[in-house]
């Protein structure tokens, strides 16, 4: 019994310690959480723009991932969350020719959900700046932001990200 018990207490312990960066971050201001676990999420795809020198990690939970590997993305299931996580682009300190994460920059959030979010093309949006992971915008108005961008990639479902081909 004391064996299970601190088997338990050990689980409890590392499932708390997983969720405690999402509990710890504010919901953005349309009332979206931080996704939880999202560390453990597997890629989607990678992207990497000239423009404001950013890098990008594009995760996806277990739905997304499922819907992303099969070509089913047109349109992304219900529940499909994505995530894009960018960093400012910065040179290895030990081979200048490759290009590495520096600063991190923010975090979005899609959640699909085409009733809930019928209002911005079935798609929930959310944004968290910095390392500190503060909320982004002024009110919840923020969203129709996103969608003024997504709106250019109608076609694929509002979503910029095409999926990496994995063999």
């Amino acid at each position: 019994m004391r064996k299970l018990s601190s088997k338990i207490s050990f689980l409890f312990i590392l499932l708390s310690s997983s969720t405690l960066q999402a509990e710890t971050v504010i919901p953005s201001l349309n009332g979206i959480n931080y996704p939880t676990g999202l560390k453990n999420w597997r890629v989607i795809a990678s992207s990497y723009r000239t423009d404001n020198n950013t890098q990008r990690v594009i995760l996806g939970n277990s739905i997304a991932i499922k819907a992303s590997r099969s070509g089913q993305t047109k349109p992304w299931p219900k529940g499909s969350i994505l995530a894009k996580l960018v960093w400012k682009n910065t040179s290895h300190p030990n081979w200048p020719s490759a290009i590495i994460p520096g600063k991190f920059i923010h975090s979005e959030i899609m959640i699909k959900d085409s009733s809930k979010y019928q209002s911005t093309g079935g798609w929930g949006y959310a944004r968290w700046k910095g390392e500190s992971q503060q909320p982004y915008g002024k009110d919840k108005s923020f969203a129709e932001e996103c969608l003024a961008c997504h709106t250019q990639v109608k076609k694929t479902d509002f979503v910029f990200t095409l999926p990496a081909q994995v063999p």
